[in-house]
Parts: C-alpha cells; sequence; structure tokens
C-alpha cells in the first residue's frame, strides 16, 4: 500500500529559501565584483554625486597616507590607486585575530560625461578622499527660460 514518509517542512523550506536568497544576493549585489582579487581584497567604498557644473566623489581610505593615493582621469574614466601599509607590529603581541585589511588597491569609475581634468580637484581629510571634477562645457546642461505668449 502506501508508505508514510515523514516530511521536514522546515528544513526543505529552509533550504529552498537559502537558494533563492543566493540567487537574488548574486543577480541585485550592487558592490563591484572584482574576479582577479581574492574575497578578502579591499576595495574602497566610494559615492558619485553631481550638481550643474560638476561632479563629487567621495572615497572612504582610512588609514591610507595621502602621499600613497594616485587619482587619474581619462576623458570620463576616473581611477583611483593607492595602497593601505601595515603598522609595525610590536614583538610581544600575539594577534588571534586580523579583520583589517592592507595592500594595495585600485578602484575606476566611468562617468556619465567627460570632465575637464585639468580643473580637477582633491582633497583628503580625516580617512575621506574628495575629488571635485568639472564638467567639459558641451556637457553642462543649459536652463532655457520658457516664456508665456
Amino acid at each position: 500500500m502506501f508508505e508514510l514518509v515523514p516530511w521536514r517542512m522546515s528544513r526543505e523550506v529552509d533550504l529552498f529559501r537559502r537558494a533563492v536568497d543566493d540567487i537574488m544576493r548574486d543577480f541585485f549585489d550592487w558592490r563591484p565584483q572584482f574576479p582577479s582579487f581574492g574575497e578578502d581584497a579591499w576595495v574602497p567604498s566610494l559615492d558619485l554625486s553631481e550638481t550643474d557644473k560638476e561632479f563629487i566623489v567621495r572615497a572612504e581610505l582610512p588609514g591610507v597616507d595621502p602621499k600613497e593615493i594616485e587619482v587619474t582621469v581619462n576623458r570620463d574614466l576616473l581611477t583611483i590607486r593607492g595602497e593601505r601599509r601595515q603598522e609595525r607590529e610590536e614583538k610581544d603581541e600575539n594577534f588571534r585575530r586580523v579583520e583589517r585589511f592592507y595592500g594595495s588597491f585600485c578602484r575606476s569609475l566611468r562617468l556619465p560625461t567627460e570632465v575637464r581634468a585639468d580643473e580637477a580637484e582633491a582633497s583628503y581629510d580625516k580617512g575621506v578622499l574628495r575629488i571635485r571634477l568639472p564638467k567639459s562645457p558641451e556637457y553642462v546642461p543649459t536652463k532655457i527660460q520658457v516664456k508665456a505668449a
């Protein structure tokens, strides 16, 4: 006749939910993917904002010496390179856990339009790199006054 097989609803549903979560995370993940780097590579986070006349990029670079930061602009491609060096270790310290990342990094960002690289400015304060990139004149939006007839 019929055999009764116990159904473990919680286990099957949990496995299914995890599989769907993994698929959705991989599909909608907004973070940049760098397949050439290991999972433990450090990639600085950044924000890109825009005004009528310029783009502003803010990158989190805590613990990086400003002398170790290189910013280049090529038409509409911004590249930030640098290195965060590891602090000198003390002889008597035995590390049980190290979670901070050290080493070289490179982050490139394609801008929505070309910029005037010769007028760009970069400043570094309290671990945040701020880059101002003026838009090229042909890409600066022009407002046209609408007159009533």
